[in-house]
């Protein structure tokens, strides 16, 4: 156990916090396809339009576990300067602790507005999905019955 540090621990006159405050990063690893760039027939195109509807609801998952990572951060921040106003400690340093609460705070509400946002995108996205298979739909399947190649995307493309 030599050179461990553990957490309440003090090292160079500093003490190891028990637990962090700052809220951790959500990991990127989603396992959503990628958004092709070219080459979007009827089913790509489908398939972007999925992946970025489920884009926005997993950006939405991640804010809402970093909104509730800030609000109890904040939580502990009162109580700690409510301690600290009941232990008489320096009115300046109890003043920064409860303006940090209330900046967490601050921060949680205003992601809410990017919350709207992605459930905005999600619902537009889908839309836009729901509306790409009404249209598309049956003449696709019916290209696809046919066994003819069809030319590329583009390519009846009217040129001015």
């Amino acid at each position: 156990m030599s050179g461990e540090i553990v957490p309440g621990q003090v090292v160079s006159g500093e003490i190891v916090p028990r637990e962090s405050y700052v809220p951790a990063v959500p990991d990127s690893s989603d396992n959503l396809p990628s958004i092709p760039d070219s080459n979007l027939g009827f089913l790509s195109l489908g398939l972007a339009v999925t992946t970025l509807a489920a884009r926005a609801l997993w950006l939405k998952e991640k804010i809402w576990i970093l909104q509730a990572l800030f609000r109890r951060n904040a939580d502990k921040a009162s109580n700690m300067s409510e301690m600290c106003d009941a232990a008489e400690v320096d009115p300046r340093f109890t003043a920064l602790i409860m303006e940090g609460a209330t900046s967490l705070r601050e921060v949680a509400e205003a992601s809410g507005d990017l919350v709207d946002a992605a459930d905005a995108m999600q619902m537009d996205a889908q839309g836009f999905n729901d509306a790409h298979e009404s249209e598309y739909r049956g003449g696709y399947e019916v290209v696809q019955a046919m066994g003819v190649q069809q030319p590329k995307p583009g390519f009846n493309e009217v040129k001015y």
